[in-house]
């Protein structure tokens, strides 16, 4: 487990830091945050439009109450009656106006979620093995859940970050409106809000990153230690598989308290910049007012229009959202960097189903695992692949079926590549039979249909005979009806549905990699019978025993990443390292 663990650590570690900026100087998740604005417009422009129309109110009342006082000074009782019930209104608007954004907001952050999410999903199935090669199951999850809401309130704080700077630029505005002077003694110390913000968000993209680096590594490793529970519990490592999940645990507080830091600092230093300012506007105001340039109403909106030109507040309430949004963006960017697997158009021609590797060459991890294979399975024939371990045999079985594309060579079918084939035609030419199939489809007979089309009731019922499933299904509450979690299977069983589900849907090709390896004797001779026996697809089996072997038509050796012979199991068997291959001598 912790060998996993170090792997894991070494595929989910990025490039760069993910909310650093790339090569070109532009953050890699602005383009992220620029789709995910673009996808909720319409509302964006709502949350704005709300925002500017409430930020509007806030800016008019300071001068409507300071109209209003000095009416009541000038004893015109009967204009400021008029003027009082025009504050209440002021009052009023940005309440419910506050109300309906908060409601806009939310709808638009769980909609502009849920888009983002089925985004990066279905980019992570496109582009398949290579996702998971690259990020770890659970730091995937991590980003599809967690970042992927952060990302989704973007257009909200946004549309909120809009008022939130008109509100103070209005300050000024009105400042300078109401005397010339006051905006200047505003302006005097407004570069220092502006180093203040700048500094704030530096610092809160740095914890902000390497926070949530930290919750995508906890989440990989807890993936890892539930997967692999029974082992664990086996070696009686429980205490030592927590700590190790929970390794990055204090980088993680030290993290969250170094952005509450920040943020604490912020407001220290915003607590010290603010009120100088709105002193220094008070006492320019004062002193115009001895001057008899201002009345007591200028004043008193004076004062309030110090505090809205000065709300630091909000803004590093916005800009931190912002910048959280930012980073996640950033990580979301790093998986959708990673291209899908483009198909072609093409259709298969008629043919027996010969496929075919020339000078096929593949790499994992940084090293070559296959290397200038050449080698043709006839329509129709069965192909055992063998060797030791590490020596290509899956690797090989997924180039065949274009599960993943070689680094050099070309894979062919019936003549045409691999590559050219359309998505639906190819994955309805081959169909695959793994170690350990997933339960997808949502019950047993789904389990068995799930793929590229619904083979239909009379085709499931058929594979599942020729698999050896159809007996157990039966003997299930709901037979093929039961859902997967009410079924528990052990490992023979599972993969048996996994047959079942290759042979509903191959129409040419059928690969099995390591598919029989938890079947009983029995059960793997009938199932073999029915592979070799009842069907003309093309076969090709990563085999591990030599019973396996010598049911196929012929047998490709690899040997240190190379095809080293190929021939029937009977010729192969001459040769001591083979027979050495499965325990013989």
């Amino acid at each position: 487990m912790a060998q996993t663990a170090q792997t894991a650590q070494t595929r989910t570690a990025p490039a760069g830091t993910a909310g650093g900026e790339n090569s070109g100087g532009r953050h890699p998740g602005d383009r992220i945050l620029r789709d995910a604005t673009r996808h909720s417009a319409a509302r964006t422009v709502a949350l704005a439009l709300l925002a500017v129309t409430a930020t509007g109110a806030t800016l008019l009342l300071p001068a409507a109450l300071g109209h209003t006082l000095d009416l009541l000074l000038a004893r015109r009782g009967a204009e400021a009656t008029r003027w009082v019930l025009l504050c209440a209104g002021l009052v009023c608007a940005p309440a419910a106006l506050d109300a309906l954004e908060d409601v806009l907001s939310g709808t638009t952050a769980a909609r502009t979620t849920a888009w983002l999410r089925h985004r990066l999903l279905a980019h992570v199935l496109a582009v398949g093995p290579r996702a998971t090669a690259r990020f770890a199951p659970g730091d995937l999850v991590t980003r599809l859940v967690g970042n992927a809401a952060d990302v989704g309130t973007a257009p909200g704080t946004l549309a909120g970050s809009v008022a939130s700077v008109a509100a103070p630029l209005g300050g000024v505005v009105a400042l300078g409106l109401i005397d010339p002077w006051l905006a200047v003694g505003f302006l005097a110390g407004a570069p220092l809000l502006a180093l203040l913000l700048r500094a704030f968000a530096r610092a809160s993209g740095d914890c902000a990153a390497e926070y949530q680096r930290l919750q995508g590594e906890i989440a990989g490793r807890l993936v890892e230690a539930v997967g692999g529970a029974r082992t664990i519990a086996a070696a009686g490592t429980a205490r030592r598989e927590t700590a190790r999940v929970l390794a990055p645990l204090p980088g993680l507080s030290h993290q969250g308290h170094r952005m509450w830091r920040v943020q604490g600092r912020a407001a220290a230093q915003a607590v010290t910049v603010v009120p100088l300012l709105q002193i220094t506007v008070l006492a320019v105001a004062g002193l115009r007012l001895t001057q008899g340039a201002l009345s007591v109403g200028d004043l008193l909106a004076a004062s309030r229009y110090a505090v809205l030109a000065t709300g630091v507040g909000v803004l590093v309430g916005h800009l931190g959202a912002i910048v959280r949004a930012r980073t996640a963006a950033g990580r979301i960017a790093e998986v959708l960097a990673e291209p899908a697997t483009a198909h072609g158009y093409c259709r298969l021609p008629a043919g027996p189903g010969t496929l075919a590797l020339r000078g096929v060459s593949a790499e994992r991890g940084g090293r070559t695992v296959l290397r200038d294979v050449d080698l043709v399975v006839p329509g129709g024939t069965s192909l055992a692949v063998v060797g030791r371990s590490g020596t290509g045999k899956s690797v090989l079985a997924e180039l065949a079926g274009r599960l993943a594309d070689p680094a050099a060579g070309v894979v062919t079918l019936d003549g045409v590549p691999l590559r050219e084939l359309g998505h639906d035609t190819l994955r309805r030419a081959i169909g695959y039979a793994f170690a350990r199939p997933a339960p997808l489809g949502g019950s047993i007979g789904g389990t068995i249909a799930f793929g590229a089309f619904d083979p239909g009731p009379d085709a499931v019922t058929e594979a599942a005979r020729a698999a050896c499933a159809d007996g157990f299904v039966r003997r299930l509450p709901l037979g093929y009806a039961t859902p997967c979690e009410a079924a528990p299977l052990s490992g023979g069983e599972s993969q048996r549905l996994g047959l079942a589900r290759a042979f509903a849907h191959a129409g040419r090709v059928l690969i099995l990699d390591d598919a029989t390896s938890s079947l009983d004797t029995l059960t793997e001779h009938e199932v073999t019978r029915a592979l070799h026996g009842t069907t003309t697809r093309t076969r090709v089996v990563v085999a591990h025993r030599a019973s396996t072997a010598a049911r196929a038509d012929r047998v490709a050796w690899l040997a240190d990443g190379r095809l080293h012979a190929t021939g029937t199991h009977e010729d192969l068997w001459r040769d001591p390292e083979y027979r050495a291959l499965f325990g013989a001598r």
